[in-house]
């Protein structure tokens, strides 16, 4: 174990999440690393989202990890993802959904990294689980700068960087927008090739009407605009949402 080990923040967003809200607190209570704190920010829940929680509070305990579970009203993910940084007493913060789940050894090798190569913001590879299979989408630090080599479930941000740089609450594609305002920034980047959590296909980022497709180039582009990011990405973000539209 590390001489001095970084304490590693987990926040996880729910909203009448019980279907699967377990296999992602279990994916943070089986981790190998040992100082951890887990957050469940809920967003007021009306079936068994919030008693699935608690029922796992002693086991978090027990193992001698932190957790806080606050359920109230919010303005949606993002603003709950504040609640849970402003919460959070962390070294480095991430963040799991309520329906996805990270491998065990993923904040071992998140904390591991920080500890040899300082950063503020950290992504790896990422196991997307759609209908038709899996695949991994390796993580990349690129020039250009787009979603393609960057995966949200598997990034950490230091903690007085996160809590200076909330995310905006503008559009479902907060968490972009953070990592486009961190790059300009000129923040220290690092990734890591290996597979640290389990991503399931699908929601409204993935619908493939026209009119959302429309929607998210709007929103994508806007992300770009008020970061300051020119022409070259307004095309790019045009060309990659129709390619996803036309071959479906």
């Amino acid at each position: 174990m590390l001489e001095k080990q970084v304490k590693v923040s987990v926040i996880t967003v729910t909203f009448n999440s019980e279907k699967t809200v377990a296999k992602a607190i279990e994916s943070v209570l089986n981790q190998t690393y040992d100082k951890v704190e887990y957050i469940v920010i809920d967003g007021g829940s009306t079936d068994g989202t919030v008693k699935i929680a608690k029922e796992y509070e002693e086991k978090f305990l027990a193992k001698g990890y932190e957790i806080k579970i606050v359920s109230e009203p919010d303005e949606g993910m993002y603003d709950a993802l504040n609640k849970g940084v402003k919460l959070a007493t962390g070294d480095i913060i991430g963040q799991i959904n309520s329906d996805d789940w990270y491998e065990p050894d993923a904040l071992e090798t998140v904390a591991n990294k920080f500890m040899s190569e300082p950063f503020d913001l950290f992504w790896a590879d990422l196991r997307i689980i759609k209908p038709s299979g899996e695949m991994i989408k390796r993580a990349k630090i690129s020039n250009f700068v787009t979603t393609r080599h960057w995966n949200h479930p598997t990034t950490f941000i230091r903690a007085e960087v996160y809590k200076n740089n909330p995310y905006s609450l503008i559009s479902m594609y907060d968490d972009f927008e953070l990592i486009l305002r961190l790059r300009k920034q000129g923040v220290k980047m690092a990734v890591e090739n290996k597979v640290l959590a389990n991503f399931v296909f699908g929601g409204m980022s993935t619908q493939k009407n026209l009119k959302d497709t429309i929607r998210r180039i709007n929103l994508s582009c806007n992300n770009y605009k008020i970061n300051g990011y020119g022409l070259p990405y307004y095309i790019d973000r045009i060309a990659t949402e129709m390619i996803k539209y036309i071959l479906g």
